[in-house]
């Protein structure tokens, strides 16, 4: 069974595990976050992220070390799983080479679980492709451990071949999940995954959707829409080609970033009915009761995938308008979203990596953190992003954009609470937002408004920040 939970080490909580030896997440804390994810909440798979960030390359080894009594029992490969998101060689030039090593490690594991279990069971056998934009992209990761990997086996060292000396190696082939991250990846997702099934005998293919990254770059609205568009073309070509495809969705916790809470996973299941695995971020799990998130995974796990549904051609008609707008109030905000994400803890541990989504990076022609701290910094300034570029809509297209978005009004009331009218003083675009807070009778958090008002004022500091999130109920 293919995984409707996939742990993630987002960094979008604002409060600390209990689990934790300092704020920021890292090594063995996220080896024993693995196993909190897997024992206490249930959740079915955890992604490993090698990109961009310091994690412990033995982590299936220690697993079975420490937790070996649970892992008896349910088996990691089969029960549950760990997938690593590798570095993509064709953006990130200076983490190229740590592909190589994350693929060399994949028998390792294997190694090590054979030994466990005292048979041939294989923790890894999947990793995630981020930043994808082709099917060669694909091929060559495929490729790459086939042929380099488990395929240098049969290679001579001197008078031996290398299996005969260091053993074989296995799994023999892995399978590529590519992430899809821009605009023009995701309305191309069917078309380049097609390109790389052809000529393979493939039972099921994963495919992964980015939610955060999009609405940074084109807006909540266009994000979601996108999407959608792309999971109803994965459809037809699951239709078309007989092959199973599993889509994962990747979603946080502010409505910016998929609206994805314990109080909200009915609203996600049934905003993205085919999709397969949802991102059960950071602040999904620590800032909420682990009664709440256990209660809300179960949901998850027991609820079934539905259809699809095609998104309207006028849809794509309106959204040119809309992330102009998006663009241009964006880059009037851009200084103090920057000045404020200085003052944004970190909650993991991070190298400092340069590509198209890394820390030193650019949205629209301007220099801006990423996701999570981009949303915190915004929602500081009681601006929260859900609202930007809205005010280039009617009300009437607002309310055919609802047809398909259908948690639209539920997403824009949520960012409206957090709202502070005295934005509207110093940024006059946002003075149609305010209108509509009024007329929705939407009433701001009081003590959030007094918060981010000092934050507008320009008293930046990170304890304010935080008291702001806890009140909101996720970092970023």
């Amino acid at each position: 069974m293919i995984p409707r939970t996939m742990s993630t080490q987002h960094p979008d909580n604002v409060f600390i595990p209990f689990f934790a030896r300092e704020p920021t997440l890292g090594g063995e804390d996220e080896v024993t976050e693995a196993f909190y994810a897997f024992s206490v909440l249930g959740i079915e798979e955890q992604m490993w992220d090698f990109e961009g960030k310091e994690v412990d390359e033995f982590v299936i080894k220690k697993l079975f070390e420490r937790y070996g009594y649970f892992f008896k029992e349910r088996r990691l490969g089969k029960e549950f799983r760990l997938t690593p998101r590798v570095p993509n060689p064709s953006v990130e030039k200076t983490e190229a080479k740590l592909l190589l090593e994350t693929l060399e490690s994949i028998p390792r594991s294997a190694d090590y679980a054979k030994i466990f279990y005292g048979e041939e069971i294989i923790p890894i056998f999947e990793v995630i492709l981020p930043m994808t934009t082709s099917s060669e992209e694909i091929e060559r990761v495929y490729e790459l451990y086939r042929r380099y990997i488990a395929g240098k086996q049969y290679k001579r060292v001197h008078d031996v071949k290398i299996y005969e000396w260091i053993g074989e190696f296995f799994p023999r082939e892995i399978s590529v999940i590519p992430l899809f991250e821009t605009k023009e990846a995701i309305l191309n997702a069917h078309e380049i995954l097609e390109e790389y099934m052809t000529g393979k005998d493939i039972e099921h293919q994963r495919v992964f959707l980015a939610r955060s990254d999009p609405a940074m770059n084109y807006g909540l609205i266009s994000a979601v829409l996108y999407d959608k568009y792309a999971l109803f073309k994965l459809q037809e070509l699951e239709e078309e080609t007989g092959v199973e495809i599993y889509p994962i969705i990747g979603v946080g916790g502010a409505p910016f970033r998929g609206h994805f809470t314990p109080g909200n996973v009915k609203g996600v299941l049934e905003e993205y009915k085919s999709a397969q695995t949802f991102t059960v971020q950071s602040s999904f799990k620590y800032d909420n009761t682990p009664k709440d998130v256990i209660k809300a995974v179960e949901k998850i796990k027991s609820s079934k995938r539905g259809k699809a549904e095609a998104i309207g051609e006028e849809m794509f008609e309106l959204l040119p308008k809309y992330e102009r707008a998006y663009s241009a109030e964006l880059r009037a905000l851009a200084p103090f979203i920057r000045e404020v994400a200085k003052y944004v803890p970190s909650r993991r541990r991070r190298k400092l990596h340069i590509g198209l989504f890394g820390y030193s990076r650019e949205v629209n022609g301007m220099a801006l953190p990423r996701a999570i701290k981009f949303t915190a910094s915004l929602y500081s300034l009681g601006v929260p992003p859900e609202l930007l570029g809205l005010s280039a809509l009617s009300e009437s297209e607002l309310d055919q954009i609802s047809e398909y978005y259908k948690g639209l009004y539920r997403d824009i009331e949520f960012a409206l609470r957090y709202f502070n009218p005295g934005a509207a003083e110093r940024f006059r675009f946002l003075k149609p937002i305010a209108g509509l807070q009024r007329e929705l009778g939407v009433e701001p958090v009081g003590e959030y408004g007094a918060i981010t008002t000092r934050i507008l004022r320009g008293e930046f500091d990170e304890g304010l920040i935080v008291e702001a999130a806890g009140l909101r109920g996720f970092l970023g």
